[in-house]
């Protein structure tokens, strides 16, 4: 299965335009594509993103889905575990990683300042 990925060296993101609410995110959440593609549909591919929480935004609900999920906490501050009204849950700092497994439950989040990670999402290949 070819990665659907082009060569790309060294460039300076635009980190102010290309940012974009993912389906089913609140309107503070945003995402910016760096690379690739995930086709949810076909259960293919993989996309290299930016995910940022403004300041005080917070999802109520545990996330799943079907692909491997790679998570680094680049900027900011992200608690993981809140309630549905944004209470409790575990903190984390700069430099944090996660990989999750497809079927891997996990969430919800919520950032007091705001944060930036960047996520690699992928499917198993066949």
């Amino acid at each position: 299965m070819p990665v659907n990925k082009k060569h790309d060296e060294f460039y300076t993101l635009d980190m102010e335009s290309g940012w974009e609410v993912p389906p089913g995110y609140p309107s503070g959440i945003k995402q910016k594509i760096l690379s690739g593609a995930l086709d949810e549909v076909n259960k293919s591919g993989t996309r290299t993103r930016l995910l940022k929480f403004d300041p005080g935004v917070y999802t109520t609900k545990p996330f799943v889905h079907d692909y491997w999920e790679e998570v680094f906490l680049f900027s900011g501050d992200l608690t993981v575990g809140n309630d549905e009204n944004g209470e409790g849950g575990e903190g984390f700092t700069p430099n944090t990683y996660a990989v999750r497994p497809p079927g891997a439950f996990h969430g919800p989040f919520k950032s007091n300042g705001g944060c930036i990670l960047l996520e690699i999402h992928y499917y198993d290949p066949v």
